[in-house]
């Protein structure tokens, strides 16, 4: 960066337990992170549409939908996948519809919505993105109160609607949220995780109206009733049986045995580091809960004796989005959670023997109570090796604005940079002017758009058009991209555990569908390197046990990590 000193930075961390050894480590001097919103200028305009945009008198029309970035084309960038919902009182105006926008590698993107086939409307929720089949083209998951889309990617730029084929439809009054594709029992093909909310029926404008009930209401003003006193709603766990179905295992994996919860967010992270991969699920106005995977088609909840299913004082929360990142270090993957305004985040910092500890004022992300979370992306927005967190908020209606209080319907994105102390900074106000505006803010998800080592964050705003905030700074630290691609394993590596070294330097993180709230992220795994011009080691743990290595990778590129190849290659782009 030109006429930025150059500052080489120190400090000294405690590793606790057994041995108490102190180590030292060094990268590179925090350099600035700035961002623009790019949205228009890209192309990416489509208004997201959720009921009355200044009267909200149901439910659905606050919680708003995700997004999510897909390479559907396989060549090398990601693109866009916007949910859109609809209105409560249908009106002689065309129905909104989601969006697909593919990237034209220049900043720019071109909405290819009417011939990929994705334009379906209704209330869209969530989505997520894998490979189901196995064919090398990854496929859209998209969530809806009502029925389900699965959209078979046909390799040729178009999509199919199999969802009613597979048995992943679901009926009409199912409130569908979050979702992610995992291979739970390890066999090479990605099963599917669906979390649901509110049990509303087939009509939702029979739900009692706003004001009408004892949670029908906030600081004293009328809202749509919610979702306490609503009757829950059942997670679901598909099996993928190779044929193009999935099997509903919901009862007899167990996890049916945690009842009553709103669950909104689902993270999936094998947090105890024994192979196989578990699932974390943000609930609202209920306990979160963290699924065990028992090794043999079970799963067993134990949110409350890992620590993450309350915060630190043993309250219920609110939780909407969730992400993960080994932001102190340890080689142990932590948890940050998004919850409603006058609480906190959380910071589930792992112990490394199967427990959390909420660490969020610790850490520094507790002191702004007045913000209502939704999307969270835990990433290396300066590539110092160190991962940041990016935290997108707003209210539930406009009608909030006259209650009492200090928090406001439209709200500012927040962005907190990880000071490697185990504490963070935030610097949202010197962070360029796409953290100066303010909207009502709802999914998010992080890609390097332009295969430059740069992450932007995409986002849903409700009832606007979207944002795109993109770095408008470069950095002059090092980083790498990495796509893995599974041969036994599932050909997407959801699930892979990838390490990298470089010096002093050592990161960990896994190869994910869905997160953040009802979102995903590129599939591709980013790790900033600080001042290191190469990677010294990665080393991959496939979903199907296989661990792979691979050395002295130059730095400042995407590469494509093969599953039981002995060398790496560049990420081409056609």
């Amino acid at each position: 960066m030109t006429g930025r000193r150059r500052i080489l930075l120190r400090w000294t961390a405690l590793v606790l337990g057994a041995t108490g050894i102190a180590m030292t480590f060094e990268t590179a001097e925090m350099p600035p992170i700035h961002f623009t919103n790019e949205a228009a200028r890209a192309g990416l305009t489509a208004r997201n549409v959720s009921g009355d945009a200044t009267h909200k008198k149901y439910l659905p029309e606050l919680n708003g939908s995700g997004v999510a970035f897909i390479d559907y084309n396989n060549d090398g960038l990601p693109d866009i996948f916007q949910i859109n919902g609809t209105v409560a009182v249908p009106s002689d105006s065309a129905a909104p519809i989601s969006h697909l926008y593919r990237n034209n590698g220049d900043g720019t993107f071109t909405d290819v919505t009417t011939k990929a086939g994705v334009g379906s409307s209704g209330w869209g929720q969530g989505a997520c993105v894998g490979d189901y089949d196995n064919d090398g083209w990854d496929d859209l998951l998209v969530t809806y109160y009502g029925h389900n889309r699965l959209f078979h990617n046909n390799g040729n730029g178009t999509f199919s609607d199999v969802a009613d084929e597979a048995g992943l439809a679901a009926t009409n009054g199912k409130w569908n949220t979050g979702c992610a594709f995992v291979d739970y029992d390890r066999d090479g093909k990605l099963d599917l995780f669906i979390a649901a909310y509110v049990d509303l029926g087939d009509h939702f404008s029979d739900a009692p109206p706003p004001g009408s009930g004892e949670f029908c209401q906030y600081k004293g003003m009328p809202i749509a009733c919610g979702p306490r006193g609503l009757k829950t709603a059942p997670n679901h766990l598909y099996r993928n049986a190779g044929n193009g179905k999935f099997t509903d295992v919901s009862e007899t994996s167990g996890i049916r045995k945690t009842p009553g919860h709103y669950s909104l967010g689902v993270l999936t992270l094998d947090y105890d580091g024994d192979g196989w991969p578990d699932i974390y699920v943000a609930c609202d106005s209920a306990p979160s809960i963290l699924l065990h995977n028992n090794r043999d088609g079970t799963f067993r909840d134990v949110g409350l004796s890992s620590g993450t299913a309350f915060n630190d004082d043993g309250e219920t929360q609110a939780g909407m989005g969730v992400a993960a990142a080994d932001y102190d270090h340890d080689g142990h993957l932590d948890i940050v959670k998004t919850n409603f305004s006058d609480d906190s985040p959380n910071l589930y910092q792992s112990n490394g023997a199967n427990t959390f500890s909420d660490r969020v004022f610790d850490a520094g992300l507790g002191r702004l109570r007045e913000y209502l979370g939704w999307g969270v992306v835990a990433g290396d927005f300066d590539n110092d090796g160190w991962s940041d967190i990016f935290i997108v908020n707003g209210h539930l209606t406009p009608e909030i604005d006259k209650a009492a209080g200090d928090s406001r319907f439209r709200q500012r994105k927040l962005l907190y940079r990880n000071l490697r102390n185990g504490r963070f900074e935030e610097i949202s106000s010197k962070s360029g002017s796409g953290f100066s505006e303010l909207h009502s803010s709802r999914g998010a998800a992080a890609a390097d758009i332009l295969n430059d080592g740069r992450m932007s964050v995409f986002v849903n705003e409700l009832d606007e058009p979207p944002s795109l905030l993109v770095p408008d700074r470069e950095s002059t630290n090092h980083w790498i991209g990495i796509r893995t691609i599974g041969s036994e394993s599932n050909r997407d590596g959801i699930g892979a555990v990838v390490r990298a070294k470089c010096g002093n330097l050592s990161q960990v993180d896994e190869v994910r569908s869905g997160g953040s709230y009802l979102s995903q992220n590129d599939l591709r795994i980013h790790f900033g390197l600080g001042s290191c011009n190469k990677v010294d080691e990665l080393t991959v743990t496939w979903p199907c046990g296989r661990v792979d290595h691979w050395r002295n990778i130059p730095a400042d590129q995407q590469i494509l990590l093969n599953e039981g190849a002995a060398s790496w290659h560049p990420a081409a782009r056609r």
